[in-house]
């Protein structure tokens, strides 16, 4: 499959696998449904010594991002080279602050779907109360709603509320989660999405039943998107990415 689509000679090879990489996830995530339009961000680091990373270009739905029309952005949001589509301002206001400042934030995603951002809309947010939720308990931050998110000055907030955490529910609003790779940003996007889902279905069912703290934590340690030593998610992601060559391979040019 990779051979049908050549690398384009302006970017290394390092550089062009994390661009398939990103591209694919993209495609996963419209393939799951959690796309929003335009809208919405992955931002991944490019490999190297500079500190750039890549986004999509504002103005594609998630089915039309390939590797090749990622845009490369600096620090700060400016655009690396020559491209061809703009950047969305408020996908790197908090994108940028944490890429920034956090340097195992190889990776950062944001979503607005149905459940996690009834979840975010919940006065007591996230309730560990589900085998999802469960293997994130002490992993979850929030942050307080402050309106659209194209200011500069709240990135700087939204880190602080973060707290080293790896998971920080903009309240209001919808998850961001923090991953030292893309494989394992996008399990842990995939334990929150089901976390919110089985929230949203059992709270409508009566009262949940609480897990006790030492199966929460036990929960933690035992979770394979947490432990590099088993992969962090790489299995599961490269198990989408075969699926997503099967049916929409377009991602690679």
């Amino acid at each position: 499959m990779a051979d049908a689509f050549l690398k384009p000679a302006r970017f290394s090879d390092a550089e062009w696998q994390a661009r398939v990489q990103l591209a694919a996830c993209y495609r996963m995530f419209a393939h799951l449904g959690w796309a929003e339009l335009i809208y919405n961000h992955i931002s991944l680091r490019v490999p190297g010594p500079e500190d750039h990373f890549l986004i999509n270009p504002f103005g594609l739905h998630y089915t039309e991002v390939t590797a090749s029309n990622l845009v490369k952005v600096d620090i700060d949001g400016n655009i690396i080279g020559n491209d061809d589509w703009p950047i969305n301002p408020a996908g790197f206001t908090f994108h940028g602050a944490i890429h920034a400042t956090l340097p195992d934030a190889h990776c950062v995603m944001h979503v607005h779907t149905t459940p996690t951002m009834a979840v975010c809309c919940l006065k007591e947010g996230l309730s560990f109360t589900n085998f999802y939720a469960a293997q994130l308990y002490g992993q979850v931050a929030y942050h307080e709603f402050e309106g659209i998110t194209v200011h500069r000055d709240e990135g700087a907030r939204i880190l602080a509320s973060s707290g080293g955490k790896p998971v920080l529910l903009l309240r209001n609003h919808g998850p961001v989660v923090i991953g030292r790779t893309l494989a394992q940003a996008f399990n842990l996007m995939w334990l929150v999405q089901r976390a919110c889902e089985i929230q949203v279905a059992s709270q409508a069912l009566g009262e949940l039943q609480p897990i006790s703290e030492a199966a929460l934590n036990a929960c933690v340690r035992d979770s394979l998107n947490f432990n590099p030593r088993h992969g962090a998610g790489e299995d599961s992601f490269g198990a989408m990415q075969r699926l997503i060559d099967r049916i929409d391979p377009g991602y690679r040019a």
